[in-house]
């Protein structure tokens, strides 16, 4: 069996990795993504509101990540989420809901100690594409 080459898959439509790693890297049908927070892609600034606020920018940013590797949203099969705070849960769950409808990927959603950047969210993704 012939192992695929890894490819490092990025998009100017989600912040350019703030260390040595890539957005996302495909092999074979599988697409790692790496983990997201609330940064705006044009200017390199958080975005600061509620928890809504941010889980949306989280979830725009993985989405130009996937779509950068010819997917959707609708291919993602595992997601985990960070939390500052395990008490925004419901309020990151209500807008998790809106991206993901039916589809539905299998999900773990944890509380850290400290996520980059001072953010309250951060979320990575596995996805199969193509």
């Amino acid at each position: 069996m012939t192992r695929p080459t890894p490819q490092p898959i990025s998009t100017d439509r989600a912040p350019a990795a703030i260390g040595p790693y890539s957005q996302a890297v495909r092999a074979g049908a599988f697409l790692f993504c790496s983990g997201q927070i609330p940064m705006e892609p044009e200017s390199g600034e958080m975005v600061s509101g509620d928890i809504a606020t941010e889980t949306r920018r989280v979830l725009e940013n993985l989405k130009a990540v996937v779509e950068a590797a010819g997917g959707s949203l609708r291919d993602v099969v595992k997601v985990t989420v960070y939390l500052a705070d395990l008490a925004d849960f419901a309020d990151m769950n209500a807008v998790y809901e809106e991206y993901f409808g039916e589809a539905k990927p299998a999900r773990a959603t944890i509380q850290a100690a400290a996520l980059p950047r001072g953010a309250r969210i951060e979320a990575d993704c596995i996805a199969v594409v193509g």
